[in-house]
């Protein structure tokens, strides 16, 4: 499928030479919307995000003090852009046809315009993020710092291309840090405990199951497949030409059943990157990406399992350790809401933990190390209020 936002020509050729020199072919067809993702989101955070927040609770939000009103506002935020990548995933899943007749070797050197649509607006998100990072350091630690800065390198590798198929499949884990960041909202709001939030527990719980353990480990099993075999068909590719590189790699698509010229040119664009990749796969870049992945997914599995020890503390009636935030509900009867509830609050102090290294403080988080790109995760999510 064709990128649906082309680049304004002068600013394709402004950066070409820059990406021709840091090896990133694909950059200048989606720097457009990198600029513009940034500025949307900048945009939300200084104006949208305050003025909305300020009509919709006029009594909670003006009330806030500097740090938790920096804390809201990154996670407004955080909630347009886990919601807004996500919708254009699904969409870029289910609509982008070229995308899915990829061979296995495509899916690590082909290219579509869609999914690079989906992995622009993720790197201006995680510029955002890397901007708020520095200019906030005093509040979220250098740890906040170097993990943004590493989202922005890491992410910036798939615009080689490289596993640009992946990028609205990882992206997905977003659907989870939505309702992660409802649940914070629930807790600035002064509704621990309601019914809202547990049925928002239910459904973060679910989806984090969902999305992050079965669709992610089922897909790294693949991703890790896929490279393994482009490694095998293209490891005597630096003795190939670009046209023995090509018919090697790509499949030849058959486009007479196309009735207009953009399926023409989006089944075409699959291999426009032959040219570069023909030199194949530097190794340093397969092990950083396979290197995150496994510890993309060795996370989600570790805050799995304290969700799952939080549940069994409810059943052997321990009690939780003290800095731990329990969803306690007067407004909830029952242990099953409880342990919801506990659960979801779990979640959120693990994913806060790992970044900032501190579960004491009160003012919680929503985002993950999913932010090592090409998985697609929001780091500003985790941020302190």
């Amino acid at each position: 499928m064709l990128d649906p936002i082309p680049p304004p020509r002068w600013l394709q050729d402004l950066v070409t030479p820059m990406a021709e020199r840091w090896s990133l072919p694909t950059l200048p067809y989606h720097v457009h919307e990198i600029i513009l993702s940034f500025a949307l989101y900048q945009f939300i955070q200084s104006v949208v995000g305050p003025m909305l927040s300020t009509w919709l609770f006029p009594k909670i939000y003006p009330s806030f003090n500097r740090r938790t009103k920096l804390g809201w506002d990154i996670h407004v935020v955080s909630l347009t852009q886990s919601t807004l990548i996500s919708v254009l995933a699904l969409w870029v899943t289910f609509a982008d046809e070229e995308r899915r007749s990829m061979t296995p070797v495509e899916r690590v050197y082909g290219y579509s315009g869609a999914c690079g649509l989906i992995q622009a607006m993720a790197t201006g998100y995680f510029l955002w993020d890397l901007i708020i990072s520095v200019r906030h350091v005093n509040v979220f630690g250098v740890g906040m710092l170097f993990h943004a800065i590493s989202a922005v390198l890491v992410f910036s590798l798939g615009y080689r291309p490289f596993v640009n198929y992946y990028a609205p499949t990882f992206i997905l884990y977003e659907l989870s840090t939505t309702f992660l960041n409802f649940h914070w909202f629930f807790d600035k709001l002064g509704m621990t405990g309601c019914r809202a939030q547990w049925y928002n527990g239910m459904v973060l719980l679910s989806v984090f199951f969902s999305c992050r353990l079965i669709w992610g480990s089922y897909n790294s099993f693949y991703v890790f497949w896929d490279i393994y075999r482009a490694f095998q068909a293209t490891s005597k590719s630096a003795q190939l030409s670009t046209a023995e590189f090509h018919s090697l790699v790509f499949s030849p698509r058959n486009t007479t059943m196309c009735l207009d010229d953009n399926c023409i040119r989006a089944n075409a664009e699959i291999s426009q990157f032959a040219h570069f990749s023909a030199t194949g796969i530097p190794p340093w870049l397969a092990f950083t990406y396979l290197g995150s992945n496994t510890v993309l997914n060795t996370l989600n599995w570790y805050w799995f399992s304290k969700m799952i020890d939080a549940v069994l503390k409810r059943f052997r009636g321990e009690d939780i350790a003290p800095g731990e935030k329990t969803a306690a509900p007067e407004s909830i009867e029952g242990d099953a809401s409880a342990i919801v509830l506990e659960a979801a609050a779990t979640l959120e102090q693990q994913e806060d933990a790992i970044i900032t290294g501190n579960l004491a403080n009160d003012s919680k988080t929503s985002t993950t190390t999913q932010s090592i790109p090409m998985n697609g995760e929001s780091s500003a999510r985790r941020r302190k209020a």
